[in-house]
């Protein structure tokens, strides 16, 4: 890029458009990276050429897409941001995405993915109204990030955020109609291994089945035909220098409402206990693992 500007930014100027999602490019001193927020990695054909048409007339006619589904408009000078930021906006469009606050959700495609348990797009846009807009004024210890993964394979990595959403299909069988078949048919498609044949009836194994619902309708005889939905939730994962595998809560939600009302509950509490600077997984090694959980599912101790 040919950046013919010669001017030195203050450090007062580049923190002032920090907080627009405006990351300054190290290799110029007035050039920086524009975040653009995609809600949660879907964007329509429209916004998709108005992105395109800014980064043409304010950028270097490039655009990056990062790790957490936003989009970045590269080689904005500084001097364009105002312009840039007005010309999204009136394309129903907006920068951000930083800061110690939530974050973008990140979502993966479960709604229309073979694999999908349960509805990634609708629920992530719900936690993004909620919470990367309801909360966009509350000021956190540090950044707060939610993922939605639609099913056990984990392709978002829910568990490496400090909110994990995983969907679960609980399917409980029905030993009546077991007939303790030789090679069972179920147990040959379950990718886990966790069944087995004991007593002329198939088990189940709760600690080695993840919930990934590969074995409803699977059985000839209707053993394995009934499942619910349920929502699994990690809680304290991070990435970055420092990792940590985020630990699920003990119960699964069968509602949409009662994830929310549970992130919710996990936001305020960081916002209210956390300490500034410290990462929630840090918030909940500090308070302890039975203590956080107990004030997201509103259980007693």
């Amino acid at each position: 890029m040919d950046n013919n500007s010669k001017r030195k930014l203050s450090p007062e100027e580049i923190a002032s458009v920090k907080g627009l999602g405006c990351l300054r490019d190290k290799r110029f001193d007035d050039v920086f990276n524009v975040r653009v927020i995609t809600r949660n990695g879907k964007i329509t054909t429209a916004e998709q050429r108005a992105i395109a048409e800014a980064a043409d007339l304010f950028g270097s006619s490039e655009v990056a897409m990062t790790s957490r589904l936003t989009v970045e408009i590269l080689g904005v000078k500084y001097d364009n941001i105002p312009k840039l930021v007005e010309f999204l906006k009136a394309h129903g469009l907006e920068t951000g995405g930083t800061g110690p606050k939530v974050r973008p959700v990140v979502s993966c495609k479960g709604t229309s993915c073979v694999f999908g348990l349960i509805d990634t797009f609708g629920l992530s846009l719900k936690i993004h109204e909620r919470f990367y807009v309801g909360y966009h004024n509350e000021v956190l210890p540090h950044k707060f990030k939610i993922a939605v993964g639609g099913c056990p394979n984990n392709c978002v990595k829910p568990d490496l955020n400090d909110i994990g959403i995983i969907g679960q299909r609980k399917v409980t069988p029905d030993l009546d109609k077991c007939r303790g078949c030789k090679k069972c048919v179920v147990d040959d498609k379950c990718p886990m291994k966790a069944l087995s044949i004991s007593d002329n009836k198939v088990v189940q194994s709760s600690e080695i089945c993840n919930n990934c619902g590969r074995c409803l309708e699977k059985c000839p005889f209707g053993v394995f035909d009934y499942a619910s939905v349920g929502y699994k939730m990690c809680i304290g994962g991070r990435w970055g220098k420092k990792t940590a595998i985020g630990k699920p809560l003990d119960i699964l939600f069968d509602t949409e409402d009662q994830v929310l009302d549970a992130i919710e509950r996990a936001i305020i509490l960081f916002r209210d206990e956390g300490i500034k600077g410290e990462r929630f997984a840090d918030t909940v090694a500090r308070l302890g693992f039975e203590y956080v959980e107990a004030k997201i599912t509103n259980k007693q101790l």
